[in-house]
């Protein structure tokens, strides 16, 4: 039996990406056999009214909002679960409200072998990262990640149960040190990514794994998101999503697409092995056999974060007068980016600081297939000259609004210099030069919440803190129905999603987000979520 969702405003499909109009619909009837748009419309039509003669089960929307289905182009699944259950110190504003909150949650957890901590900004300790400043607070390990997840301050017992006291520092990382050579506390990069969070995901049972990655699910599809691209999957990991799918029958709850990760070393032919796993795994798992479970390309990240002091800048930073290399050098970089397009993955590479995105772009320029929808992650910090290069290249520009947060950039005018801090994340620009905008959240580094996300990438004010008068780049700033098209038909379009989902058109999956909102930037925080549909089924309403 057919369905017809009638007196809401559809957002009908925008004719250019970076548009500022928005045109609605007021009635869209699903076939409920295949899961898709049947018609849309207006509800005197001829088609919608033989629908509901016929029997058709018919549904008011009370005007409501109603977009294609969210789709969040950046995110870490498993990581996302993890950290629903770990302490929240994203509200602390300096050392002593850190202990205290530390101190409050080991009491209350008196069964946890190690406390885990999560979203803390370096700014509020000055920058400094000490295990000496945690060790009294209770004698089990103490594991604090940074907001942006690239560094991990850690107590003597972490560093103990790591074993990194002998370690050399990995490739693209770093076990920092004090005077003497012992390890001081943080752990940078790779250090923190590649060895603490896998040391840290061995630590939980199967059974714990398989729950975190539900809980992921659950919290993305009451958000209102029906498809997710996860961008640093790997065999552990992919392992366990397979587990839980099997669990459910053979299908995720909502569609998901892959990049896997290659982490750099010292060696050209481990590079190119990771990138031929890559290509074994999109064998079996592809948007033709596995369209709800598959491997779209491979990420890469050359370089770190502003935070951290870990972005690649061409200048240095400005508080310092110090700077840091790119993880990889162009000459290491060209034969992955080859072996991957070749093969047909797509690319998406990390760079945050202007000379990693200066990288990125040379690489990409080098492999020179405008059709291969390669991206490049984050973007924050993009040198004027670096904005148009975008669209000539045909390359994706994968943003995620939340970090331009005002309440996150604090810190960034002693980092970069007022000068930086001028043209930094700009969005806007990338889609005016013709590339085409994706929206993710980058979640757990930022909540997954997709409102926030809107609200800041429209107003450049924060989502976090509303209160705050301060206000990011707003030239960059994008209009709603550009922000809404890149979290929708952007983000589908970035992963080769775009010819079923991304937009509301007949033949297409009816993957609707339903929101009680209205459709001005400033009033999106007043807004909610509070019904998911996907492929022609309501899977949540929102009381």
């Amino acid at each position: 039996m057919p369905t017809v969702l009638t007196n809401g405003r559809f957002l009908r499909p925008a004719s250019e990406y970076n548009t500022s109009n928005a045109e609605f619909a007021q009635c869209l009837a699903i076939n409920e056999i295949h899961g898709t748009i049947q018609h849309i419309g207006r509800y005197e039509e001829a088609a919608i009214q033989e629908l509901v003669v016929s029997g058709a089960r018919v549904l008011d929307m009370e005007g409501r909002l109603v977009v294609p289905g969210l789709i969040d182009s950046h995110m870490h699944l498993l990581h996302t679960g993890e950290s629903l259950d770990q302490l929240d110190l994203k509200n602390c504003k300096n050392l002593e409200e850190i202990r205290d909150s530390i101190r409050l949650h080991a009491k209350a957890h008196p069964d946890m072998p190690r406390l885990s901590c999560r979203s803390w900004f370096q700014a509020s300790t000055n920058n400094e990262a000490l295990a000496s400043t945690l060790d009294d607070l209770d004698p089990r390990p103490i594991y604090i990640t940074a907001f942006d997840v690239h560094s991990m301050w850690c107590n003597s017992a972490a560093l103990a149960e790591l074993q990194v006291a002998d370690m050399e520092d990995p490739p693209g990382g770093k076990i920092h040190r004090d005077e003497n050579g012992k390890p001081s506390g943080l752990l940078s990069e790779s250090a923190a990514l590649g060895l603490a969070m896998p040391f840290l995901s061995k630590q939980h049972t199967e059974e714990q794994k398989l729950q975190f990655i539900h809980d992921a699910f659950v919290a993305y599809i009451k958000s209102g998101y029906t498809g997710l691209v996860d961008m640093a999957m790997d065999d552990a990991t992919f392992d366990i999503l397979l587990k839980y799918r099997a669990s459910r029958g053979g299908t995720l709850p909502i569609w998901m697409a892959m990049h896997w990760f290659i982490a750099p070393t010292r060696s050209a032919e481990n590079n190119l092995k990771q990138v031929e796993r890559a290509i074994e795994m999109r064998s079996n798992f592809n948007a033709t056999d596995t369209p709800d479970c598959r491997i779209a390309g491979i990420k890469l990240m050359c370089d770190g974060v502003v935070d951290s002091c870990t972005a690649s800048l061409v200048e240095p930073y400005s508080h310092t007068g110090q700077n840091e290399p790119t993880m990889w050098a162009l000459d290491e970089l060209r034969p992955v980016l080859k072996r991957a397009n070749d093969a047909g993955l797509q690319i998406a590479i990390h760079a945050i600081g202007d000379a990693a995105i200066k990288l990125a772009l040379d690489g990409l320029e080098a492999v020179n297939n405008p059709k291969g929808r390669h991206r490049i992650e984050h973007l924050e910090t993009c040198a004027p000259e670096d904005v148009p290069r975008l669209g000539r290249l045909g390359i994706t520009a994968s943003v995620q609004p939340v970090h331009s947060d005002p309440f996150n950039l604090t810190a960034w005018p002693d980092l970069i210099g007022a000068k930086r801090c001028g043209h930094v994340f700009p969005y806007n620009g990338f889609a005016e030069h013709g590339a085409v905008v994706a929206l993710g959240t980058d979640a757990p580094t930022a909540s997954h919440e997709p409102l926030p996300n809107l609200y800041t990438a429209t107003t450049r004010k924060s989502g976090h803190k509303p209160e705050m008068t301060e206000v990011t780049t707003p030239q960059y700033a994008l209009s709603l129905a550009a922000a809404t098209t890149a979290y929708t038909q952007g983000a589908a379009y970035s992963c080769f999603a775009d010819a079923h989902v991304g937009t509301l058109e007949v033949g297409k999956l009816a993957n609707l987000t339903v929101l009680d909102a209205a459709w001005e930037p400033t009033q999106l925080l007043q807004g909610r979520v509070v019904e998911t549909w996907y492929r022609g089924r309501k899977l949540v309403t929102s009381s």
